[in-house]
């Protein structure tokens, strides 16, 4: 591992991008042992030299600012060895009573290869249990299942390079402009360099994703099966299939047509089960049957449904029947949200999987595993997924659980019943990097682990392609790598010559070393070409893209493209599918269908994007969006206080109204927690329903009911210090570049503000106040600092009575040495009485939409005039759907 901690000088270093699965390739500037700028890296393939803001906002997220620095039991610091041994003697003495069943692991897909593979051995393998799953449960597993019912085992077919190469592209269930940017940018760029290509999202929402979209099917909610066995009748009855390739690479085709048939034989009758005009649904139909080249990208919006993986094999069918796959520009391609969900499955860090893409189904694969770790008690079963694993948890069957780089308290659906589960256990152990996080807080161990910036491993994205993460900072305080974490505690409970690992080369190659063992071309899966690496040669390895089989100079960049599968036959296998409403429907009490996803500049539950101020300036506060029609029906208004309420829990966040959501349809983010603000935890709302095969919980349709709160009193309040439990309805918190914001709103009309304020927090005797019937306002200074400000308004429309709070949050950061510009913080807006950029468009350059406005009005009318005077959409480009529509 490199490391520039002994050294002023400024070195460059390459690595990978740890957010979503595109895998993007990352240039590290590194000056005293701090990272002080990033950019793309023009040589990796999957971004070729783009970042989106996520990943240019990395060096903002490296500080030491909440990080967990040494090992915690029971809340009080204690050192490794104590916190080993901890761990190590819990574990055994429950597994000693208990059974190897009682144990479990709880992984994320943000986790290094390396780590995934030592901490599945030593369940799988030396525990003897495969209670080891890990959080791409809730995002991949259902594509996972897919793959493996069509191919035989979990293989995506597609590069990037087929997305650019396609003539359609079914862009489904993806919101890939906010989610995937770099590879929608690549989407975009291809678009206009052939504007003969077609583009098509299948969405309920309109998305940004529909910007360059030419039709937008917005069809029901979960009723994306019967669009694709529609498509599979109409390629049947319009003369559209591949005979050849059908009786010669597949098997099953006639009963997957029949079933087809039975609920979707006409093009009519897909188009009222999906909720969608014919004559558009019929213009995608014709579209698919006559173009050679077509890729149907899909992600969550498929894969977090009851029926998930028979969603995904409906449309690997449809590409099945008609030939397009294995080819330039053709593929169903399942894209992944993490970083490293894809590295997670080849290692086997799903329940259902035993190791290197081989499951429990076949004894031999038991066999040939348990030889060759030379395992002293493997499992012989697959263990719990999440779900399950949780209800165990909760039930007692579970009694120790460790949590390794993810948040479920968060993440999970029925999340409030996870951490009423993990506060019953017995023993929890949490590795992270934050200190304070959802999950963190029902610890009874708390591990530091090292964050991306200090991590050295390898990665693998949606294209297939390893990468390695160099680590290039010293790890924070007592920090240690997960891998470590994970061979030390197997170390101490008797397994030590399994774990006998001294550096992430040493994993990887056994790894790699294992994915060829006694494979002979039986699996795909292969990477033994690497299984010999030195530590220099996995130091300087380069993108490489899976399969890389030893003694084969040439490995393929598609799979499939000789018609042979993974299958016993060879032939993919085609399946019957009858598609399914999802399990939960509206009712009087619940009328309206909740549907989740993530935003454009955050990831995940925060913990490490929420540290930079920059990504919360697009979006800093929770929401809800609603259409038009419901807010007229439910009288509310945008910015509106209302509490989203299912038969599990209730969510309070700030209503936006979207012209793109469709009516009887809500939509809220998944980001929020606890730390950032009261009660905005989205997967508190759902239940625990579940695909029946992948064990994926369903994240996009969930019966809520929405009424706005009367709130009488709204405020902002900007601290040096941060706070917590503000005893009012609604606050969230937004880190600034110095303190914190706080964004306020009550039910109940605190009698004197300064005494409300004084039960909250010190309040210094330098300070100025205006306080009058219906607003109050408080500046308070040390030392020429701003220390505090507080504006609170019960007007009717308070909201707007208050002052604007990015340009006060600005303030806070700077010297205030005149009384005008005292009074000028006080009355919330700048001496001269200029005017604020506005609502954050371009997050890269933070511009506002009133900038971007006013430059249309002086004639800059174009994206490319609006890059050139203010450098907004020029660098990741996905703010450009937003300002293509302020210029429209």
């Amino acid at each position: 591992m490199m490391t520039t901690a002994a050294s002023p000088q400024t070195c460059e270093v390459k690595t990978t991008c740890p957010y979503c699965g595109v895998g993007c390739g990352v240039n590290a500037r590194v000056s005293d042992n701090r990272l002080i700028a990033v950019s793309g890296d023009k040589s990796h393939p999957a971004n070729l030299g783009r970042l989106c803001v996520k990943g240019s906002a990395l060096h903002e997220t490296t500080g030491l600012e909440g990080r967990l620095l040494q090992p915690q039991i029971k809340g009080q610091p204690a050192s490794w060895e104590q916190a080993i041994n901890k761990v190590a003697q819990g574990f055994k003495e429950i597994i000693a009573e208990h059974g190897p069943d009682a144990v479990a692991l709880y992984l994320s897909g943000q986790i290094l290869t390396e780590d995934y593979y030592v901490a599945n051995k030593l369940m799988k393998g030396f525990i003897g249990s495969a209670n080891v799953d890990t959080n791409s449960r809730l995002c991949m597993s259902s594509a996972v299942a897919a793959h493996k019912r069509a191919f035989g085992a979990d293989l995506v077919p597609g590069c990037y390079e087929d997305l650019e190469l396609a003539d359609l592209l079914l862009l489904v269930g993806s919101n890939t402009a906010w989610a995937h940017p770099v590879v929608y940018q690549r989407i975009v760029a291809a678009k206009k360099a052939r504007p003969e290509m077609k583009i098509v999202v299948i969405d309920p929402r309109q998305t940004a994703t529909c910007d360059i979209a030419d039709l937008h099917l917005p069809l029901k909610p979960g009723s994306d099966g019967y669009l694709f066995t529609g498509l599979l009748s109409y390629l049947a009855d319009n003369s559209a299939l591949d005979a050849a390739f059908i009786d010669n690479h597949t098997e099953g085709f006639d009963n997957a047509l029949l079933a087809a048939n039975q609920l979707t034989g006409s093009v009519a009758e897909s188009a009222r089960l999906c909720g969608l005009n014919e004559a558009e649904l019929g213009l995608l139909y014709d579209w698919f049957s006559r173009t050679e080249k077509v890729v149907t990208l899909f992600s969550q919006g498929i894969n977090q449904s009851s029926s998930g993986v028979d969603k995904g094999n409906a449309i690997i069918n449809c590409h099945l029947a008609s030939g397009k796959i294995g080819k330039p520009g053709a593929a169903p391609f399942s894209i992944t949200g993490q970083p490293n969900a894809m590295g997670g499955r080849e290692v086997g860090g799903l329940a259902n999987q035993l190791a290197a893409h081989m499951d429990f189904s076949d004894p031999a694969n038991i066999a040939l595993v348990e030889s060759f770790w030379e395992a002293p008690q493997i499992a012989r079963k697959e263990g719990l997924k999440a779900v399950d694993m949780f209800q165990a948890v909760h039930d007692g069957r579970i009694k120790a659980i460790w949590i390794i780089g993810t948040n479920p308290v968060v993440s999970m659906p029925d999340a409030d019943f996870v951490r009423e589960a993990l506060q019953r256990c017995e023993l929890v152990v949490v590795s992270d990097c934050m200190e304070k996080t959802d999950t963190t807080a029902c610890a009874d161990v708390l591990l530091p682990a090292t964050g991306w910036a200090e991590k050295d491993g390898t990665v693998t994205n949606s294209e297939r392609v390893i990468s390695r993460q160099k680590g290039f900072l010293t790890p924070a305080g007592n920090s240690r790598h997960d891998w470590q974490i994970i061979t030390a505690v197997a170390r101490a409970m008797g397994f030590e010559t399994g774990f006998r690992f001294s550096s992430p080369g040493e994993i990887f190659t056994e790894h790699a070393a294992l994915s060829g063992f006694h494979n002979n071309g039986k699996r795909c899966f292969d990477i033994s070409g690497l299984s010999a690496l030195s530590e220099r040669e996995y130091d300087q390895l380069k993108p490489v893209r899976w399969p890389c089989v030893k003694g084969k100079q040439h490995n393929p960049v598609r799979l499939f493209s000789d018609g042979q599968f993974n299958t016993p036959s060879g032939r993919a296998r085609m399946l019957p599918i009858m598609p399914a409403a999802p399990l939960n429907q509206t009712s009087p009490d619940y009328p309206l269908i909740l549907n989740t996803g993530r935003i454009r500049d955050q990831w995940h539950t925060m913990t490490r994007t929420g540290k930079a101020s920059r990504l919360l300036n697009h979006i800093d506060q929770p929401f809800v969006e609603l259409s038009t029609a419901d807010a007229e029906t439910y009288a509310i208004i945008e910015n509106d206080l209302v509490e989203i309420a299912s038969t599990q829990g209730r969510c309070v966040v700030r209503a936006k109204i979207a012209p793109g959501q469709p009516a009887g349809s809500l939509f809220m983010p998944i980001h929020w927690n606890a730390q950032f603000a009261s009660q905005a935890r989205v997967d508190s709302l759902f239940a625990s329903i579940k695909d029946p095969i992948s064990g994926q919980p369903e994240a996009k349709h969930c019966p809520v009911t929405i009424r706005k709160l009367n709130t009488l009193w709204q405020g902002v309040l900007i601290s040096d210090k941060e706070l917590t439990d503000l005893p009012c309805e609604y606050w969230c918190k937004v880190p600034l570049e110095k303190g914190f914001r706080y964004e306020l709103a009550g039910l109940t009309l605190p009698q004197n503000w300064p005494s409300w304020l004084e039960n909250q927090l010190e309040i210094g005797t330098d300070r100025i106040e205006l306080n009058s019937s219906n607003n109050y306002r408080l500046a308070c200074f040390n030392a020429q600092q701003p220390q505090l400000l507080f504006f609170a308004s019960s007007d009717q429309i308070s909201k707007q009575a208050l002052p604007n709070s990015a340009w006060l949050s600005k303030q806070f950061a700077q010297t205030t040495s005149t009384a005008a510009q005292r009074m000028s913080l006080l009355a919330g807006k700048p001496v001269d009485n200029s005017d604020d950029g506005g609502a954050i468009i371009c997050s890269c350059f933070e511009v506002g939409e009133k900038q971007i406005r006013q430059a249309i009005s002086q004639g800059a009318t174009s994206t490319d005039a609006l890059a050139a005077r203010l450098k907004c959409g020029s660098n990741c480009g996905s703010c450009l759907p937003e300002i293509r529509a302020l210029l429209s």
